[in-house]
């Protein structure tokens, strides 16, 4: 395989794993992110290049800032001044030593906690 088609894959991946993460569909993403269905199965599955108006639409139905997926996509360089912050949020998702009933238990307490400071 090509490097553009690994990069597309890798991106799908990672695409799929969020949504896992935030426990939605497939469908309940495309639409959240204004996209059909197909198009969002084709981007999970490495098939297609999303443009930048469609990584931000997936980043806002995600909750995570659009720069974090266009790091991954390889849009934007990953040295340190330049490379997003992630918030608590995004941190407890990303995580892949907790279990998802771990995850949802302290995304429920953090948010609980910061709702009533």
């Amino acid at each position: 395989m090509d490097k553009p088609t690994d990069m597309a894959e890798a991106f799908g991946a990672f695409v799929k794993a969020q949504r896992r993460l935030a426990n939605i569909s497939q469908r309940q993403l495309a639409k959240a992110s204004g996209m059909s269905d197909s198009y969002l199965s084709q981007i999970e599955r490495g098939q297609y290049k999303p443009s930048a108006e469609v990584l931000r639409g997936i980043a806002g139905a995600l909750h995570i800032p659009p720069a974090v997926l266009f790091v991954q996509f390889g849009l934007l360089d990953t040295d340190d001044e330049q490379a997003p912050r992630v918030s608590v949020e995004e941190a407890i998702r990303l995580d892949d030593t907790l279990t998802q009933d771990k995850k949802d238990a302290l995304l429920h307490m953090y948010r609980t906690l910061r709702d009533s400071a």
